[in-house]
Formats: C-alpha cells, structure tokens, sequence
C-alpha cells in the first residue's frame, strides 16, 4: 500500500495531517537541503513527538515523495494552454522556476514517477496536449526528450549555484580565478575547439541558456512530429 493509499490516523492532542507534516518538511528543505530532513526534526517543528508521525508517514522516501508531489502543484498550469509547445515550453520553465524556489527538488527529479495527485495532473497535462498529434510511442518519447533535456539542464544550474556558495566564488569570479591555467594549458596548443570557444564564445545567463537549449528540443520534437507514419 502507498502512502497515497493508506488512510490518515484520527486527530489526537496537538493536531496532525499530512498537510502540516510536509509543510514543515518542506520548509526544513528549504532552508537546509534533503538533508535537514528527518522525521524527528519535523516533528520537533511541530511540536510532536516523533513516534506520531509514524502514524501519518511510514519512512522518509515516503515524506519525499509527498514533498515532491507538493511542489508540483506549483508546476501545474493555471490555464489550458494553447498548443503542445506551449504545453511543454510551460511545464519546463515553471518546473525550472519551482527548482529554484526548492533547490532540493533537483535531487528527487528523475528516476521513477512521481505518483502523487499533483505529479499525475502535471503528466496527464502534458500528455494531453500532444494527444493525436502522433503515435503513443511518438508521444511518450517527446515526453521524455524535453523531460530529460530539462533535469539536466535545471541540475547543472543547481550545482553551480551551490559550488558558488560553497566557494564564496561568483561565476565570474571562479572564471578570474582559473583564468591562468586556462591560458597555459590553452597555450600548449593542445585543445583548440575549446581555445575558440574560450576566446570567442558569447556567454549566456542561466535563464537565457535554459530557454535557448529547451527551443532547440521543441524545434527536433516538432520535426518528429511533422513525419508521416512510417
């Protein structure tokens, strides 16, 4: 049984749910990473004894995926959007932005589904808006084209905002840093494709790039989309 399925225990002195329960596990995360995490520590915020929480939550994969399912209700669109780009240009940006907002998230994304209520809207969203456009398989693999396009880009960003709090370094900064080795080893003759990038490349910022890399992988799903049945 999921924790989806499994009924909530009666209300018993100081008032527990769910709802508070991944409330304040939420807020743990957001302030500390995963893993100020715990299900003493969330009951410490509480107020409750930790052996009640066992009541409503049975382990702490279980707590992340109600954390998870949470913060989908911030992916889910508020409106019906006008077309399968659209779909899925929205879903990847708002899930960038939930990210940001939970930079813990970034470590959950991926792997299984996320079976939770809000996660299965998000899905049935996203795949509703490319119904009939092209065959199941078509459609699933789009899914998870600009899916895996968009873990990977929102995870790079993650660890680069936290190397940078790590270092105490900006990006610019770590650039500064590194520049003389860069130089000497861009000197020796031995790399250069990445001597013209270094020297003549445009720099974007995280925002600019996401948006830039997400059309290029709506324009190769639009392209599969466009072919005939074989």
């Amino acid at each position: 049984m999921t924790v989806w399925d499994r009924p909530e225990p009666p209300t018993r002195p100081v008032p527990l749910d769910r709802e508070r329960i991944v409330a304040a596990a939420v807020a743990l995360a957001d302030e500390g990473g995963l893993e100020a995490v715990s299900l003493r520590k969330v009951a410490a915020r509480l107020d409750a004894g930790p052996m009640r929480l066992y009541g409503y939550i049975s382990t702490k994969e279980e707590l992340f995926d109600l954390m998870v399912d949470e913060v989908h209700a911030e992916i889910l669109p508020e409106e019906r959007p006008g077309d399968w780009r659209e779909a899925l240009r929205g879903h990847a940006h708002r899930t960038r932005r939930a990210t940001l907002r939970h930079e813990w998230l970034a470590d959950l994304l991926g792997g299984r589904p996320a079976l939770g209520p809000n996660a299965l809207a998000v899905t049935e969203t996203t795949l509703a808006a490319l119904d009939g456009l092209a065959d199941l398989d078509t459609v699933l693999r789009a899914v998870e084209t600009v899916g895996a396009y968009l873990i990977g880009a929102i995870r790079r960003e993650i660890a680069n905002l936290r190397a940078e709090r790590a270092t105490g370094l900006s990006e610019r900064d770590w650039q500064r840093a590194s520049g003389p080795h860069v130089t000497r080893m861009l000197a020796t003759g031995r790399f250069p494709a990445l001597a013209r990038v270094v020297h003549e490349g445009t720099d974007m910022d995280a925002e600019t790039s996401f948006a830039t890399g997400l059309e290029w992988v709506l324009d190769a799903v639009a392209a599969r989309l466009a072919r005939p049945p074989a």
